[in-house]
């Protein structure tokens, strides 16, 4: 095995004078693969269909919050575009999901300032969080920078005020997922604890990797216990503002919220799929998550991973390649908070005995890929790595890398199926620029890259297809 590193120049090859792929061999040809990895690329990037699909889906149905009429018509128009393709097969898989209103547009508002008087901050509630009511809660503010800072603090320090939840993105990690990953415990777990100690709201400083005037929604925990309270986030540029403000004087804020939990509702995981020529129960599967928030048009998050994973299919049909496997496309409902699609897709998956051999999720945005990360159970993953770097070198020219590093929130439960799974890792460093705000719209998604996205997640379908073996 080489390098946890593997550079890449990823999948797609040159058919010479045809639109077919041929059969496969037992020994890869590099040669002949690299030509069909190159033709692979040729396909999408000339009659892709992906942007216009996402187009519509964004202009006409826009944001799919689970639960709400527009996921419902997403799931539609997604069934519509899979049957469009003529794939073998196109179904709707039930699944439980929660119901989530925000209500009338957010009050967050500095009343008590000496120095600035009474001004208004940015502010969203967090998924899944309760309202004020409608005469809102105002009281004064402490600033936290972390969940054991908050638990040090006696109650009564606490009881009575809003907890300001303050701590910013790491701006030196240059992987601004691990960025994410540690600071984003203050908005899911952070209101939780802060109403233990008797917070009366919560105000969560936006997961944003810059400064800017764009309040940032995201799923908050919701207690069994009772624990709950209105929970807002604001823009990381009032955040500077207020941080300032409570380090040198009181501050009051006041908060309104109409937010509310509904009971959960029966949505749909929206699956698809072409079924293998020689070895069907083995399934390679494609997929992104059709829920979003409900500010903006849930472009990046995660209209992109859907219509690429769609776009795999279209390309495979367009190119006459009768695969090996099954590959099967998956739109995955209600990942944004709760995963109850995931969880009902892996559950029916291991009673029906299934194998996903692989399974590759888009879930990062829809910027200029840059390779692979991928995960498997034990020592799974290190004999899959070994096969796959013996025919890598195909994909060279795509500048793209394969390393370990997990896969995806919709995929993961798969792992212990025994197959590899992968997540396409693109450019993410403007990604937390729109993530869960109103700003990720159509407008925010460059075609281009989003297709090279489908391409790259086409020729590995097509190299695993061909040459990937169990290692179960």
């Amino acid at each position: 095995m080489r390098n946890t590193f593997y550079t890449v120049g990823l999948v797609c090859a040159a058919l010479i004078s045809t639109k077919s792929i041929c059969h496969a061999q037992e020994t890869p040809n590099l040669d002949s693969e690299a030509l069909q990895v190159r033709e692979i690329y040729n396909e999408v990037l000339r009659n892709a269909k992906c942007y216009d699909w996402l187009y519509n889906m964004c202009t006409t149905i826009g944001p799919r919050l689970s639960g709400s009429p527009k996921a419902a018509a997403a799931v539609e128009y997604t069934r519509d575009l899979m049957e469009s393709l003529e794939l073998d097969s196109v179904w709707l898989q039930p699944c439980v999901v929660p119901r989530w209103e925000r209500g009338e547009k957010e009050v967050v508002r500095v009343v008590s300032s000496e120095s600035m008087g009474s001004f208004d901050l940015k502010g969203v509630a967090l998924g899944n969080s309760n309202g004020t009511g409608p005469d809102g809660v105002s009281a004064e503010v402490i600033e936290v920078l972390s969940i054991d800072e908050l638990k040090k603090m006696d109650d009564a320090d606490v009881d009575g005020r809003i907890v300001f939840f303050n701590r910013p993105f790491d701006v030196t990690l240059i992987n601004t997922f691990k960025a994410y990953g540690r600071a984003v415990d203050q908005r899911s777990s952070g209101p939780v604890e802060a109403a233990k100690k008797g917070a009366v709201a919560a105000v969560v400083r936006s997961m944003a990797t810059g400064l800017d005037d764009i309040p940032h929604t995201g799923v908050t925990q919701v207690s069994a216990e009772g624990y709950n309270i209105p929970s807002v986030a604001i823009s990381t540029n009032d955040a500077e503002l207020l941080g300032k403000l409570v380090a040198n004087e009181p501050v009051e804020v006041f908060i309104r919220t109409t937010s509310r939990l509904l009971e959960p509702v029966t949505s749909y995981n929206v699956i698809g799929q072409i079924k293998g020529s020689e070895h069907p129960d083995e399934i390679i599967a494609v997929g992104g998550h059709l829920d979003s928030w409900d500010l903006g048009h849930g472009a990046h998050d995660d209209g992109t991973g859907c219509m690429q994973s769609l776009e795999v299919m279209r390309t495979i049909k367009a190119m006459n390649y009768s695969p090996r496997r099954t590959i099967r496309c998956i739109m995955f409902m209600n990942e944004e908070n709760g995963l109850a699609g995931a969880t009902a897709y892996a559950a029916i998956s291991n009673e029906n005995n299934e194998f996903h051999l692989a399974a590759i999720e888009s879930d990062a945005g829809g910027f200029t890929p840059r390779g692979f990360t991928c995960a498997a159970d034990g020592d799974l993953l290190e004999k899959y790595l070994s096969e796959v770097s013996g025919w890598w070198d195909v994909m060279d020219g795509y500048d793209l890398f394969l390393q370990p590093g997990g896969s995806g929130a919709d995929i993961r439960a798969l792992q212990s199926q025994g197959g590899i799974l992968f997540g396409l890792r693109p450019d993410t460093q403007r990604y937390f620029d729109f993530h869960h705000t109103d700003a990720d719209r159509i407008e925010a998604v460059n075609a281009r890259e989003l297709k090279l996205g489908a391409a790259a997640m086409t020729s590995l379908v097509y190299m695993l297809d061909r040459h990937l073996n169990s290692k179960r």
